[in-house]
């Protein structure tokens, strides 16, 4: 066991202000594997601290220089990306290759973009007899979920960066270890000292002290539904600007004339990936009457080929949450065709792949985000009870449809209430905005979009 010491403020690592620690435990084996102080109040104020100090030099810093420190960052990150992999592996519990292809090659993507973004961005145009400029907001309080640890902080650092924001980041207190090693690399990539700075410790003391802070501009938040209600609320209160990513029960819409097997194996694929705990993953399937019977027995089939490739849920109390779901679906009568609440393992927090069939629109498991590897397979008798269906629940974060014709499915695509669909399998773009409509959210994460969360508008008259 490592035990971690300081908080990154002000371009150095610098003791924490009190004596607490935060265990960080590898799920596979239910081993702590290193600890990293729980920050306060007092922790928060000092780094928010140097970032308002830090804001006025980088807001000006040319875009071309932010970009170049952008692009250092990726290079960073790619010359790291075995030990970042590594790490996320032992505090995640994701298997190797998942963390390399995924938790790594994803977030180093994502900061090339926003480098070449940075660089061609238009930060100053006009508009009539108008000059409109595209400033900074100010100082970013990011607080970010464990779910894909890398990822998730370089999709608000990275444009907050680019825009010549300074941030101030709070981690998720169960995968502070990458945190960590993504605060080297910006120490390493020449980002200047207070630009970004990083703070270990639990929410409702870190994270709160941060999205309370007065001298933060914008809260930028990754999590459930609940913590984002309360931290808009506090923001609300302030008059300070949030962008909230939050759940999600995402409809994978199967149409009868799309290839049945295709759809399936890819939309189990979906729901397994990353053990489940993706907020964007399409946990329920929503197939025609007549297909119904073929594509439960499918779905089963390809459910049990993941019994032993997919890693542990990053938790003790997340592997209870879920199993508290599937003991729930079972009692409000969803007929179970694989997997279970049953351990499939004596050490580690595992939790079998599971497969209802017969859940109807208003049960717990097709309204609730479980965040695990359960996917529930509805019915539905035509194309508007399959739209109504999709839509009917509080969210709107992502979801998928397949047709055997494009057109189809992008018509009924437009028609469902969600920020992002995937259509016959559609690939990740990570320049592509991302974000939910109704309580999956505020804002837009990725691409030009993802800049503009981080910027304000200012115009000049002639």
């Amino acid at each position: 066991m490592k035990a971690h010491d300081g908080m990154y403020i002000d371009g150095a690592w610098r003791p924490a202000a009190g004596k607490d620690v935060i265990e960080v435990v590898n799920p596979a084996d239910e081993q702590v594997i290193a600890t990293v102080p729980a920050g306060t109040a007092e922790d928060v104020d000092a780094a928010v601290r140097a970032a308002r100090a830090a804001l006025p030099g980088w807001a000006a810093t040319p875009p071309a220089e932010r970009a170049a420190r952008l692009a250092a960052l990726r290079d960073v990150l790619v010359a790291r990306e075995e030990e970042i992999a590594e790490t996320v592996t032992a505090e995640l519990g994701s298997p190797l290759a998942f963390s390399r292809t995924v938790h790594v090659g994803v977030p180093i993507a994502v900061a090339g973009s926003y480098a070449d973004l940075a660089a061609t961005y238009v930060f100053e145009e006009k508009v009539g007899n108008s000059t409109v400029y595209h400033e900074p907001v100010g100082v970013v309080g990011a607080i970010t979920p464990w779910n894909y640890p890398l990822h998730q902080i370089v999709a608000k650092a990275a444009p907050a960066l680019a825009a010549g924001c300074t941030i101030v980041l709070k981690p998720a207190e169960d995968t502070p270890l990458t945190a960590r090693l993504l605060a080297e690399a910006v120490h390493e990539a020449g980002v200047p000292a207070g630009v970004l700075n990083l703070v270990t410790g639990l929410g409702p003391v870190a994270g709160q002290a941060l999205v309370e802070h007065p001298d933060v501009d914008l809260v930028s938040f990754t999590g459930s539904t609940a913590v984002g209600r309360r931290i808009g609320a506090t923001a609300g209160a302030a008059v300070k600007r949030v962008a909230l990513e939050l759940g999600g029960k995402s409809a994978n819409v199967i149409l009868p004339s799309a290839d049945l097997a295709r759809a399936v194996n890819v939309g189990v694929a979906n729901v397994m990936a990353n053990s489940g705990q993706t907020c964007s993953a399409w946990t329920r399937m929503l197939v025609h009457r007549d297909q119904y019977d073929e594509a439960v027995e499918l779905a089963a089939t390809a459910a049990a080929k993941y019994g032993d490739r997919i890693g542990p849920l990053v938790s003790a109390a997340q592997r209870a949450r879920v199993r508290g779901y599937i003991e729930k679906g079972i009692a409000e009568g969803a007929r179970l065709v694989a997997g279970g609440p049953e351990s499939p393992r004596d050490k580690g927090y595992f939790v079998s792949p599971t497969v209802f069939a017969d859940v109807t629109p208003e049960m717990t498991v097709a309204q609730e985000e479980i965040f695990g590897p359960v996917l529930c397979v509805l019915r539905y008798e035509d194309e508007e009870d399959a739209l109504r269906i999709a839509n009917g629940t509080v969210y709107g974060l992502a979801g998928a449809v397949w047709a055997g014709d494009e057109a189809e499915a992008v018509a009924f695509a437009r028609r469902m209430d969600t920020g992002q669909v995937d259509i016959n399998g559609g690939r990740f773009n990570p320049l592509a905005p991302f974000g939910g409509y109704k309580q999956s959210g505020v804002g837009r994460e990725l691409g030009t979009y993802g800049l503009a969360e981080y910027l304000q508008t200012k115009s000049l008259q002639f």
